[in-house]
């Protein structure tokens, strides 16, 4: 066991010896001892680093210490829903070995479930902001949430600076209010330009300590432009729609057809439904995922695209975080991604491991490369091909 295992209780350290888990990653290593000595932190990391263990393994081992636990004892936030069915299934396998119980609380929870955990609370908690904000009020839930001795913040970068960011610092000053003794905070981020920001938007008045781990994964992005050939022409016409488009089109579904996984990233819904739309058009297996949809409908496009039962899934932000749907091999960014962020985080979901190259293709309207080559440059990201 590295140094970082050794300070977890041995109940913790024989399931992490029972599934295989030997050796801490660089973000488990760094952030272990300070979460054990329960300072504020931020951990900041690129995806698949094991930023998640980093900050459950230390909060769930001083959560089965404590014998005399009542209430909700860790609070765990997420910007999605679907991320949170993600992270239950990952927890009932640690929680069946360690003995403490974890629930999903959001809008889609059913009312007997809400009226169950108000009258028996799990010890762990997993909910969105604005679920924080609506449960906070309630006198039941209020008084199992005084309990709470840490919140994680998961995906931190996408709320600070934003509407449903201002929710959440709302709803953890108003727990710290009713809370005096204070609870520990740790956030959970991929790379970003800001890190002092963030940690200000995630401890408020309090020190967090800021854990970067570089990013030494290896990112390739191609740039394409095009141009409509004849057969694009008739393409065309069977699509209702421009030549330069149907061009576009034919690339990103050769682009699906050569690789075993495809997420193709637009800007809106209305562009994921349009883009489905023309994929059908074309009789390709190729899904649409966006918030709009029902849950049932994309908990379906997960799972079929996670069984390799299609090869592309057309997708807003929604899959931009860490959404379980299996490995990755290509992202595709229709048009612009108008961040550079947006871009990286989108290109980092293809070889999900550390020692797997992430790869991303940018299809653009324009003949723009020489512009995206030097925003990429920017970003301290690698080759730049296509140009």
């Amino acid at each position: 066991m590295q140094e970082a295992f050794t300070l977890l209780s041995p109940p913790l350290k024989g399931l992490l010896q029972e599934t295989g888990i030997s050796a801490p990653t660089p973000p488990q290593a760094e952030a272990i001892p300070f979460i054990v000595q329960g300072e504020n932190v931020l951990v900041i990391a690129p995806t698949g680093s094991g930023k998640t263990e980093a900050a459950l393994l230390p909060l769930m081992d001083k959560m089965v210490q404590d014998q005399n636990r009542q209430g909700i004892s860790l609070l765990y936030i997420t910007p999605l829903r679907a991320l949170n069915r993600d992270l239950l299934k990952r927890l009932q396998i640690w929680s069946a070995k360690l003995g403490f119980t974890v629930e999903v609380r959001h809008g889609d929870t059913p009312a007997a479930d809400r009226r169950r955990m108000a009258g028996r609370p799990p010890d762990l908690l997993i909910t969105t902001p604005e679920t924080l904000q609506a449960i906070l009020p309630g006198r039941r839930m209020r008084q199992h949430l005084l309990h709470v001795k840490a919140v994680v913040v998961d995906e931190v970068h996408e709320l600070a600076g934003d509407r449903r960011g201002v929710q959440l610092t709302v709803g953890l000053e108003r727990l710290r209010e009713a809370r005096p003794e204070g609870f520990q905070r740790v956030g959970l981020s991929a790379t970003v330009g800001n890190p002092e920001e963030i940690s200000r938007f995630l401890g408020g008045s309090e020190p967090v300590r800021i854990i970067q781990i570089p990013l030494s994964k290896d990112t390739r992005y191609k740039i394409e432009y095009p141009p409509p050939g004849e057969e694009d022409q008739e393409l065309a016409r069977r699509l209702y729609t421009a030549p330069e488009a149907a061009a576009r089109l034919a690339l990103v579904a050769d682009l699906v057809e050569a690789h075993d996984s495809t997420l193709i990233f637009v800007n809106s819904r209305v562009n994921a439904e349009m883009l489905g739309s023309k994929f059908n058009m074309m009789d390709k297996k190729i899904m649409v995922h966006h918030g709009s949809l029902p849950k049932e409908e994309r908990v379906r496009a997960e799972e079929a695209f996670k069984a390799r039962q299609v090869k592309g899934l057309v997708c807003t932000s929604t899959l931009e975080l860490g959404i379980d749907i299996g490995s990755v091999d290509l992202v595709v960014q229709y048009m612009s991604p108008r961040q550079v962020n947006s871009l990286v985080q989108r290109v980092g979901r293809s070889g999900h491991t550390l020692t797997r190259t992430s790869q991303g293709v940018l299809v653009s309207a324009n003949n723009h490369s020489p512009r995206c080559a030097r925003c990429l440059g920017t970003s301290g990201r690698r080759p730049i091909d296509g140009l």
